[in-house]
């Protein structure tokens, strides 16, 4: 396979992938940015810089987990940088001078509009090629910072148009998935004169309660607090919102960073093909380690290899055509599942699942221990394909048009 060229602008800026560390615990220090780099990420959103100095608790985290999974969600209580302005400042610096062609993306959290204005003027001085104003942190202990600013449109732009002030760089508003409507304040930062948007910050979340002691998780000296959900179970909420933006007409042609739950090649793709022309990642990594970024690097270089694509810029956006309202989604069929019964292991979770949480259309053979389809009563919803433990054994089978003598070729 000849190698593929990765590369995209975003915000103006040339990155070699659209592959960066999030503004988080993994890009939190001049070595751990630079060992990414090395690894082959495209650029890094270096840990939120913030005037005040952050005193954390101890744990921090919590996760949720299904049957073998180490955890499909993740709980973080950390707040911005517990590291001074100068000393993140001195490790930008250096990581910009060591590493020239790598993208630096200083993300930065003000309380005031001056503060905003002399972190955008620091982080300029010193190199960063981006500056990304974190508006959407779920867990400051401040109502100044954090996603209680990203809720508020009026906040947002008067804090962008004070980053604004101090620089000349292209600018990201990070916004908070806490929210409705999202679209409204990614309005109000670009009216405030932000460049792009980043998307999604974590989700407000309780991850769980001990059942012993009558506390939600992590427990912090008996007590525990709502804060930030990420991980894959948050990815199908952040492609919402980058659809979303995304086919904002206000927001045409804006520069989209996509967040939230990106672990696979796979999964960039799809932000990537919904609007994303930069990618950041940090769950997958506190899961794997840097090096997640060569597979999926190598498997984006091999689906546009057997797809026929040259330039990644052409994947972005390319499915966003084919999100459509509800009411312009064809009705007029029906897809019955096909059994394999050479491969069906007999387990009935189909038929269980159907009886108990559907519409009883499969029948079940006590002795041969098989299901069939009774179509009388089958919609076609196909709840027993996802149920089933074995891949290939139900799958999509015959078509009914609901409207007799009317077939069509579909795409399915």
């Amino acid at each position: 396979m000849r190698k593929k060229d990765l590369s995209i602008e975003f915000c103006g800026v040339k990155c070699e992938n659209p592959f960066f560390l999030a503004s988080s615990p993994v890009g939190n220090n001049y070595e751990m940015c630079a060992k990414a780099l090395e690894t082959g990420w495209g650029g890094i959103v270096f840990k939120t810089s913030a005037m005040q100095q952050m005193k954390e608790v101890s744990p921090r985290f919590d996760a949720n987990r299904k049957e073998g999974t180490p955890f499909i969600g993740f709980k973080n209580m950390e707040q911005v940088s517990e590291h001074s302005v100068q000393q993140n400042l001195a490790d930008m610096k250096k990581l910009k001078e060591n590493y020239p062609n790598k993208v630096l993306v200083a993300s930065i959290m003000g309380s005031n509009e001056e503060e905003w204005t002399k972190l955008a003027q620091l982080v300029t001085e010193i190199g960063a090629d981006i500056i990304e104003c974190n508006f959407s942190c779920p867990q400051m202990t401040s109502h100044s910072m954090g996603c209680d600013v990203g809720q508020n449109p009026a906040l947002v732009k008067k804090y962008s148009t004070a980053v604004r002030k101090g620089t000349h760089l292209p600018i990201l508003a990070k916004m908070t998935p806490n929210i409705g409507n999202m679209t409204i304040p990614a309005i109000a930062a670009l009216e405030g004169g932000a460049t792009g948007i980043a998307a999604i910050n974590t989700i407000k979340c309780i991850t769980g309660v001990d059942l012993d002691k009558k506390i939600g998780l992590p427990i912090i000296n008996g007590k525990s607090s709502v804060s930030g959900y990420s991980g894959k179970a948050v990815k199908p909420i952040a492609l919402r919102f980058i659809n979303e933006l995304a086919k904002e007409p206000k927001l045409k042609n804006v520069p989209i960073s996509g967040i939230g739950g990106i672990e696979t090649w796979q999964d960039a793709l799809e932000f990537i093909m919904l609007g994303s022309s930069n990618l950041q990642v940090t769950t997958a990594i506190m899961q794997y380690g840097y090096r997640i970024v060569e597979d999926m690097i190598s498997g984006i270089e091999y689906y546009m290899d057997e797809k026929g694509v040259e330039k990644l810029s052409d994947l972005v956006g390319i499915a966003l055509d084919n999100i459509v309202p509800a009411e312009n989604l064809d009705r007029n069929y029906i897809v019955y599942p096909n059994f394999d019964h050479e491969k069906c292991i007999g387990c009935g979770r189909c038929y269980i699942s159907c009886f108990d949480g559907a519409h009883q259309a499969i029948e079940w053979d006590e002795k041969s221990r098989t299901p069939s389809l009774n179509k009388d009563n089958c919609v076609g919803c196909l709840l027993c394909s996802l149920i089933c433990p074995i891949e290939g054994c139900i799958t999509k089978g015959e078509i009914k048009f609901k409207d007799l003598g009317v077939e069509k070729d579909l795409i399915l």
